[in-house]
């Protein structure tokens, strides 16, 4: 994996000169972010550490953007919208459900799993293969309704 941090780096200077002031916005909170995070667990982040924290960032930008829908902030949420835009060309590509669905089938038969009281030994073995690629949330579903626990 690429370290996101040499992309973001590049793309700041490239947006100070732009004078983009939304993308050097999210670009510094981006890296901010990364410097925080390295500060507070007193390491160096390796790169699938960095991309973690800008998928965190991420999701953060995911879930302002469902509050402010439901507050009526249509606003505020193509704001925030932007902004995971720009967050979203420095992560690894997302795979789709139809992927996610294949990889699940993959490990449900590995672990032998037939009933949603296995879900736990199946996210287990499959999260892992998808970090990173996959938002937690939508991998639970997917294996939910193939175990038939809708």
């Amino acid at each position: 994996m690429d370290d996101p941090r040499d992309s973001l780096q590049a793309d700041l200077k490239e947006a100070m000169r732009a004078q983009d002031r939304r993308r050097l916005s999210v670009i510094r909170m981006a890296l901010n972010a990364i410097k925080q995070e390295e500060i507070d667990r007193q390491v160096k982040l390796s790169a699938e550490e960095a991309a973690a924290v800008l998928m965190r960032e991420a999701k953060k930008r995911r879930e302002s953007i469902t509050e402010a829908e439901q507050a009526g902030r249509l606003d505020v949420a193509s704001e925030e919208q932007a902004e995971l835009a720009i967050l979203e060309s420095y992560l690894p590509r997302q795979l789709s459900a139809e992927e996610i669905a294949d990889l699940a089938r993959a490990a449900i038969r590995e672990v032998g799993a037939s009933s949603p009281k296995d879900m736990g030994n199946v996210m287990r073995v499959l999260m892992p293969r998808l970090k990173g690629q996959a938002e937690g949330k939508l991998v639970n579903q997917i294996v939910r309704d193939l175990l038939g626990g809708s």
